[in-house]
């Protein structure tokens, strides 16, 4: 009668027909010592040693078809799946019958390999064997057929580790970089105990050999899932069982500054509750902290909460069902584009176990349907836990492959194109007095021309630099707002060729007082037009909040011309473009006795008539202080 251990328990199977199969009644006593040695190890959660007394079983008798069969399933518990496959094989070739017991693993085994319709066909085989209602086996039989009608089919995937300056034997995880990709901070379970983060800078192409990022952020407590902010100035993570901690595990934050990291601080009631929040990220501004909340009632869901205005974190809400389901939600990370969603999930439709989704930002900033990532970045084991560089196309995640150091390793690979979110960089520099050259501290804003969609809401240091994150291939307008100041407007775009040469930008603002000029950079007519274009808003509603903020501002609105066309034409054009703009500040409550509309024509250059990057600049909208 045959032996098999299925997923630690004893099962006593069918028997042997074929006379050349050893069965563990027949086999020689030292093939059974083997055998049973194997049982106990098996007992004890000790796979590997398990299948070398297998093996030692097979080795005194050849056809030893129980061995095979245990260490099918044995290989299968080990997640080796090409393995497995090949112990089911030889089973079957001693005996048929013999796989009967076997079936949900051999289905298993095969769907770990890939081949999703012999997994579907052995599956079907063992439910119709068994005659009764397998939840487990309908589950993992619904998978298989996931896997076959996947649109995407089998995308590329080759995984590189990481090599030794960032890998040892001890488990590495939840990586995470600053945009520059210069930047890596990772998890390690030191010595299998206790979890520290540790640092890794980039040389050229090459990772320098990680360091402990020591104290205070790695203590004598359980820090574990961290994110490094973009800009590599705020460290996020969870910390569990912490003397101020409100449930089991709390987010905390860090902030770098000129004497290191500092002491870390809890994020607050906001966010933390008494049950478990953990897998903190943070948006490329820092303005939005996704998290991962675990409850006795409702599983895993992903949660969001946002900065306001006095810096606190705003209340915790879950995001909407087309990312949380009834079943698990964890591992959310935003890309620095802001529009891209990574998350781990077993409650939509996957290959069985969690599976890494992506999902878009809609027009509306409601998240679209999420897409599964596909075969073989998702398997029928626990997928979790992928970043993506500001690249868009590097990918970083752990897993325990067969050329780890030991345990989990840290990997990269190329995401293929249609999961890539948008290639991202950053425009950086500094704010400062234009009178004086302070500099300052301040909020800044960019917005999406396109589609009106604030991308980033960012705040400068101290010292007044700055670092905002932007997906090339738009464009975009820079506001800079800062009481006792005209708000700066500015407009750029980011070409695609442009990827990987970050542009500077240090702004000037202007103090409020008589005769102070700003160009409305972001005003926008059609050629010879004067109705004003709907990107034109996020200017003009700039505008309106900084004279209801001053309710004593008198201004002037004037509109310039190049010298394209008559004299009397560009006059006629800038003081229509003026009237536009001032309809609009009086539709939107700002006394009518407040404003001024001037035209001057062409009359007023600021560059050079004679090109078209010189034309195009004489072509705008002033605002100036006549009356404080």
């Amino acid at each position: 009668m045959m032996k098999l251990l299925l997923t630690g328990c004893l099962l006593l199977g069918g028997i042997y027909a074929q006379a050349q199969a050893v069965t563990y009644e027949n086999a020689r006593k030292k093939a059974q010592a083997s055998f049973d040695n194997a049982i106990n190890a098996i007992r004890e959660y000790k796979d590997a040693e398990a299948i070398r007394y297998l093996q030692e079983a097979i080795r005194t008798e050849p056809n030893f078809a129980d061995a095979y069969g245990q260490m099918g399933i044995t290989y299968v518990q080990m997640k080796k799946y090409a393995e497995a496959i090949a112990s089911f094989e030889k089973l079957q070739q001693l005996d048929s019958s013999g796989l009967r017991p076997a079936l949900l693993s051999y289905s298993r085994a095969l769907a770990g390999n890939g081949r999703f319709a012999e997994a579907l066909q052995m599956i079907n085989r063992y439910l119709q064997i068994s005659g009764r209602k397998n939840p487990k086996a309908e589950q993992q039989k619904a998978s298989y057929e996931f896997a076959l009608k996947a649109p995407s089919g089998q995308v590329p995937f080759e995984p590189h580790n990481l090599g030794d300056p960032v890998n040892t034997k001890d488990p590495e995880y939840f990586p995470s970089l600053t945009i520059d990709d210069k930047t890596l901070i990772f998890t390690r379970r030191v010595d299998g105990k206790n979890e520290d983060f540790f640092i890794s800078r980039r040389d050229s192409a090459q990772w320098q050999p990680a360091a402990d990022m020591g104290e205070p952020v790695n203590s004598a407590f359980n820090e574990g899932a961290q994110q490094i902010s973009q800009d590599g100035e705020m460290l996020v993570f969870t910390g569990c069982e912490f003397p101020n901690g409100r449930g089991s595990c709390d987010i905390y934050y860090s902030l770098k500054t000129k004497d290191g990291w500092s002491a870390p601080k809890n994020i607050g009631a906001a966010v933390n509750t008494r049950d478990w929040e953990s897998q903190p990220c943070l948006s490329a501004d820092k303005q939005t902290l996704y998290f991962t909340r675990e409850t006795p009632d409702n599983g895993a869901d992903i949660f969001m909460s946002q900065r306001q205005p006095d810096g606190r974190w705003g209340t915790a809400e879950k995001l909407g069902p087309n990312i949380n389901t009834p079943g698990r939600e964890t591992t959310p990370f935003i890309h620095a584009d802001n529009q891209t969603l990574f998350f781990a999930s077993n409650g939509h439709p996957g290959y069985g176990g969690m599976d890494i989704f992506y999902s878009r930002r809609q027009p509306d900033g409601a998240w679209g349907t999420p897409v599964n990532l596909g075969y073989p970045i998702n398997t029928i084991d626990e997928d979790a836990s992928l970043i993506v560089a500001a690249d868009g196309k590097t990918a970083y995640f752990a897993s325990d492959r067969t050329d780890s150091r030991g345990a989990l390793d840290i990997y990269s690979f190329e995401l293929y194109p249609a999961a890539r979110p948008l290639p991202t960089l950053y425009v950086t520099g500094y704010v400062y007095d234009a009178k004086t050259q302070e500099r300052l501290t301040t909020d800044l804003e960019l917005t999406d021309l396109e589609t009106g969609f604030t991308v980033a809401r960012v705040q400068s240091s101290d010292s007044g630099r700055y670092l905002v994150p932007l997906p090339v291939g738009k464009a975009y307008a820079f506001n800079v707002n800062k009481r006792g100041y005209l708000f700066y407007s500015g407009n750029f775009s980011l070409p695609q060729e442009q990827a990987g040469v970050p542009p500077e930008k240090n702004i000037p603002l202007q103090p409020i007082e008589a005769n102070a000029v700003v160009v409305l950079h972001n005003i926008f007519f059609e050629s010879k037009q004067y109705t004003l274009q709907p990107a034109s808003k996020t200017e003009l509603d700039k505008l309106v909040k900084l004279l209801q903020e001053n309710a004593g501002l008198v201004t002037e609105i004037s509109g310039h011309t190049d010298n394209v066309g008559s004299d009397e034409d560009n006059l006629l054009l800038s003081t229509n473009r003026a009237k536009a703009v001032v309809a609009y500040l009086t539709e939107h409550g700002i006394a009518a006795d407040r404003l001024r509309a001037k035209g001057y024509g062409e009359t007023r250059p600021v560059a050079d008539n004679d090109t078209e990057e010189g034309r195009a600049k004489n072509r705008r909208t002033e605002f100036k202080v006549v009356g404080l």
